[in-house]
């Protein structure tokens, strides 16, 4: 990576998993000040402690966010940048899973009802209340993190393959809003979606110890894919997708 991320103040939304802990931490000692938010204070306060830790004492912290309340959500955008003087970024990380036996078998009042506000309404609010923060960056970046599914949904996961799918549909039209507002001049900031199959990270190889993970993508490859993201310039990847898997 090159010094893209040297002082750029990054908001990442789901902080507090195991990939909200790998980005912190790659963010933070790329030299970026990182505002994590979450809704689990226990979670978030392990993961901002961690990247602090492994950073040297990085600027990083923790806000509890309701991110599925649109003004609470708009607040803590207002706040981020009013501590800091200016966002540069925001890591899309909430995210949740359900599946079915079968595609008659899936279960729309529980499955969809979950699915709609964790991949749909967080993505929905948070780059509604980052989006002109990021156009007075000279480098804002919008980061979704989506799966293969979105593209080849499977039977059996047709309420998370159509959520992913929602936000993904969602992310390109904010790429579409950036690109407009560049003008002939291109794109100054740009939303790109990362694309996996699944995570994993090493609480699940030590709970599972004879498993393979095929096509898995760890945590760690995930940050610094995200990270390399301000390397590149915003035509490049806005409106795109990064794949680290396999196309469908």
């Amino acid at each position: 990576m090159t010094d893209a991320l040297d002082g750029a103040v990054i908001a990442v939304a789901g902080a507090g998993g195991p990939a909200g802990r790998a980005v912190l931490r790659t963010l933070a000692e790329a030299g970026a000040r990182v505002v994590g938010a979450d809704s689990s204070a226990e979670r978030l306060a392990e993961s901002v402690d961690a990247a602090r830790y492994a950073a040297g004492g990085a600027d990083v912290t923790g806000d509890i966010v309701d991110l599925l309340d649109p003004a609470a959500t708009r607040a803590w955008a207002d706040r981020v940048e009013k501590n800091h003087g200016r966002v540069d970024g925001l890591v899309h990380l909430v995210g949740g899973w359900r599946g079915s036996p079968s595609f008659p078998e899936t279960d729309l009042a529980a499955d969809w009802t979950i699915l709609h506000k964790l991949l749909i309404q967080t993505v929905q609010h948070t780059s509604l209340a980052f989006h002109d923060a990021l156009l007075r960056s000279d480098r804002g970046r919008f980061v979704l993190v989506s799966a293969a599914g979105a593209t080849k949904p499977t039977a059996g996961n047709a309420a998370y393959s159509a959520a992913k799918a929602a936000a993904e549909a969602w992310t390109l039209a904010l790429a579409d809003s950036f690109r407009k507002a560049g003008g002939e001049s291109g794109p100054g900031a740009a939303a790109t979606i990362v694309v996996v199959k699944a995570l994993v990270h090493d609480e699940m190889r030590r709970e599972r110890p004879n498993a393979k993970f095929a096509g898995f993508t760890d945590v760690g490859e995930l940050a610094e894919t995200i990270a390399g993201v301000w390397d590149r310039p915003a035509e490049e990847v806005n409106g795109n997708r990064l794949w680290l898997t396999p196309r469908p």
